[in-house]
């Protein structure tokens, strides 16, 4: 079956971290989540979804069933919750949905982790720095095989939110994992916003880490606390 595209409420929902990263002065609706130096378990999966929603101790966001860590820079703060609530209230207000996306509960897409370089209600002049790992059922895509076909509707969502893909997917191995991966930039204003995804297919999901910054070289740095552990341990 060829790979339908279709633009998934939760992709772009993943996407909206971009408007989060780039905004300057966003008034606070919530309460300000815990930064990353306390032991803050992350929010519990839906019910039989297949995937854990990992926690985050002393720093590093862990998820045992994918095998993954991560190590969050030092002095951010989380916002997973939030966004999750965020993609809950647009699960709610959706009305009259297209054709070609199917009905979803809320175990079909999963923000895993959300952490920002400063509390994204915060005003600067800089990109927020910020990294997302999320969860997106197979079911949702019709005929999503491999890990490269994710990239399709991903990058008609990132070129609907005013980005530039800076080449096609390629594979990568992060953290000891082969991964594909797929880069795009967006001029904001003076500025310039990098943003990189990678992905692959695991437990029935479409599991991403997105990472944002103002240059190649902050982003890359994000990634670099991308680890996989080996299955002997």
């Amino acid at each position: 079956m060829r790979f339908r595209r279709l633009l998934n409420l939760g992709m772009v929902v993943l996407f909206g971290l971009a408007v989060w990263a780039q905004s300057t002065s966003r008034p606070s609706t919530t309460t300000p989540s815990s930064r990353h130096s306390s032991s803050a378990p992350s929010q519990k999966p839906a019910a039989d979804s297949g995937i854990d929603a990992g926690s985050v101790i002393k720093g590093v966001y862990r998820n045992n069933g994918l095998g993954l860590t991560y190590k969050i820079p030092a002095g951010w703060v989380l916002r997973t919750e939030e966004m999750n609530a965020e993609k809950s209230s647009q699960d709610a207000n959706a009305e009259n949905p297209q054709p070609q996306r199917a009905l979803r509960d809320t175990k079909e897409h999963l923000v895993l982790l959300a952490a920002f370089s400063r509390p994204p209600e915060a005003k600067g002049e800089d990109v927020n720095a910020s990294v997302v790992i999320a969860a997106e059922s197979v079911e949702a895509y019709p005929g999503l095989k491999e890990a490269a076909q994710y990239f399709g509707p991903l990058t008609e969502v990132a070129t609907a939110q005013g980005f530039t893909v800076d080449e096609e997917p390629y594979e990568a191995e992060v953290g000891g994992k082969k991964l594909v991966r797929g880069d795009f930039h967006k001029d904001v204003g003076t500025r310039a916003m990098r943003q990189s995804t990678l992905a692959w297919l695991a437990r029935g999901y479409a599991v991403s880490i997105t990472a944002i910054g103002g240059t190649e070289d902050e982003v890359e740095g994000l990634i670099d606390g991308v680890n996989f552990e080996s299955k002997g341990k």
